[in-house]
């Protein structure tokens, strides 16, 4: 990785990673702006202890956390690479960081939810080896959900 490259575990108290999530949350309701009441309450920013951001030039660029779902799986959370930082692999870099400390406490299976519009999320996901599944809660029943899953 290049050397003005930097990855940090932290937690949900991290200046970049809020500053990422808000740019995440504006993002997501310019693109569905319908979807606004069915999701607000999954993309609460909570205090989350696992939380990866890599900072490119002392600047937060790209972020992605996991909370544990149920008792052998995470569940990968508000990953984001801002649009000018795309294409350089920040994102499979994010998700692989949180997969590897998912495995560091125990865990067997990471799960996923994202939209039916984020092509590329959903094909860079399928890259790194995760499937489509059945909605699981709380996306059940919400057909803009597309929820993935993925041994690790």
């Amino acid at each position: 990785m290049d050397d003005n490259i930097r990855v940090s575990k932290t937690t949900s108290e991290n200046e970049g990673f809020i500053t990422l999530v808000a740019a995440l949350d504006q993002s997501l309701w310019e693109s569905y702006p319908e979807l606004k009441s069915d999701y607000w309450g999954n993309n609460i920013l909570e205090i989350n202890p696992n939380v990866v951001v890599m900072y490119r030039d002392n600047k937060a660029v790209a972020c992605g956390c996991f909370k544990k779902k149920g008792k052998d799986a995470i569940e990968i959370k508000r990953m984001f690479v801002l649009p000018e930082a795309r294409g350089n692999g920040f994102a499979q870099n994010i998700l692989k960081e949180l997969e590897q400390w998912g495995v560091e406490l125990g865990f067997s299976f990471s799960v996923l939810e994202t939209l039916y519009k984020q092509t590329e999320a959903i094909g860079m996901y399928q890259k790194c080896g995760y499937a489509i599944v059945e909605n699981y809660e709380p996306y059940v029943g919400l057909k803009n959900s597309i929820c993935m899953r993925k041994q690790i």
